[in-house]
């Protein structure tokens, strides 16, 4: 796996709310004010891809809305001044009405239909629910695609100071298999190169930002690849909904993928769709959340609620003091990331993968390490103030809090109130962890 800069251990912020606002530069101006006066730090901020919407919404990539952001440039230097990275959204199609379509065409950058005579066009999701427009997809494969996409970084983006990318949509949903990609100057059916464009989109994007800044390492992330993504960006567990059930289940679909050899995996805490969570549920997803290798707040409520640290004042002073303990905790997090690299071992790890003799530890999807030294066994039930914990076998294990010891190979029960973080230390472990913010 790729080793990311330091920052992306830390808080990273999101929200679809911000740009698809009619004066989404001052939205996004005033999420920088509100994690100052809030107290709480922040590293990056993903912009959604409302940013790239013409005057009828359609949303055309390596563009911008001058309407919603009048001046880029103003926008991401406001982010900079705050110690904040901007990631913005990239779409690997270009809808027919986009101002460069034909042209990309006309040099062969698109995927072409079974015939090879013209592009191949499909449905895009564009604006709303339902909301959909025509266009074609980026043929990475063919050396007019990936040139033009690495030319459209620096010209959008990199020259107005961003210097992070968020591929998306990137799952290639051509419809007919038979569809052409150029492959390199042997055209194959799309229907056997899928895996190959969303592959290729991820390293173009990656040598782009390497390209421009050739000492500081890349950070993109990617929402779709094949075995080698890794080696170029990071990942998430796609469009969650705000539940109980989103909570618990999203952390085995992330042990699984870190076992897949993609290291670096987050979830969208708080749920990206749906009604915005309740203050028990947001507290307890922003502990679990804190221990995944990306760590983000999104979201796109159908109440038009933006999930942010601050979103229950009843609430804020434990989410502040969650999100710092995680900025304690990135010394460890990124010595696991090294180790990662260096070696391929994910960061969170499944108690199988340090206890294969334990039969317990076979079956476990919920509890789970991060790294080798820290037992993290999130609160997944509402209402709940207990919480019962296996303990693998073959060592001994503390209270992060109390220190208290226990033998392992016993199920242990702890008082779990709001507050509070159910979270072991194997005995024998280092922790090494940063001043407080």
């Amino acid at each position: 796996p790729v080793l990311p800069p330091r920052w992306a251990f830390g808080y990273l912020g999101s929200t679809m709310h911000y740009t698809e606002a009619p004066d989404a530069q001052e939205q996004l101006k005033q999420f920088v004010a509100l994690c100052a006066q809030h107290d709480i730090p922040c590293d990056m901020f993903h912009l959604s891809s409302g940013y790239t919407t013409d005057d009828a919404g359609r949303r055309c990539v390596f563009t911008w809305n001058r309407r919603r952001i009048p001046d880029p440039a103003a926008m991401i230097a406001t982010f900079r001044a705050a110690g904040m990275h901007v990631a913005p959204n990239l779409k690997p199609y270009l809808l027919t009405v986009h101002p460069l379509y034909h042209d990309l065409a006309a040099q062969g950058g698109l995927i072409r239909d079974a015939s090879g005579s013209r592009p191949e066009t499909s449905l895009f999701w564009s604006g709303g629910i339902g909301e959909t427009a025509p266009g074609s997809y980026v043929d990475f494969t063919s050396r007019a695609g990936y040139t033009w996409w690495q030319a459209c970084i620096a010209d959008a983006l990199l020259d107005v100071g961003i210097d992070a990318l968020w591929n998306d949509n990137n799952e290639f949903e051509v419809w007919d298999d038979q569809a052409q990609a150029d492959g390199f100057g042997r055209p194959i059916p799309i229907g056997m190169a899928r895996p190959l464009q969303t592959l290729l989109m991820g390293r173009a994007s990656f040598e782009a930002l390497a390209q421009r800044k050739p000492d500081e390492r890349p950070f993109v992330l990617s929402r779709a690849g094949c075995p080698g993504i890794q080696r170029y960006a990071l990942t998430w567990t796609g469009d969650n909904v705000s539940s109980w059930d989103t909570l618990r289940w999203n952390i085995p679909m992330g042990l699984g993928m870190g076992l897949s050899g993609l290291a670096h995996v987050g979830h969208d805490v708080g749920g990206f769709a749906g009604p915005k969570p309740d203050a028990e549920l947001f507290v307890r997803w922003v502990q679990n959340g804190i221990f995944h290798p990306r760590f983000t707040i999104h979201s796109w409520n159908t109440d038009g609620s933006a999930n942010e640290p601050w979103m229950y004042p009843e609430a804020l002073s434990l989410v502040r003091e969650t999100i710092r303990f995680r900025y304690r905790l990135i010394p460890y997090l990124y010595s696991l990331a090294v180790e990662a690299a260096r070696h391929g071992h994910p960061i969170i790890r499944p108690l199988v993968y340090h206890f294969p003799d334990d039969p317990r530890c076979r079956t476990e999807s919920f509890d789970f390490l991060l790294g080798a030294s820290l037992l993290v066994a999130s609160v997944l039930e509402p209402g709940a103030t207990r919480r019962q914990i296996y303990l693998p076998q073959g060592a001994d294990w503390y209270d992060y809090i109390t220190g208290e010891r226990f033998t392992g190979g016993q199920t242990v029960t702890l008082d779990v109130p709001l507050e509070r973080i159910p979270l072991l230390v194997r005995a024998g472990g280092l922790i090494p962890l940063g001043k407080p913010m």
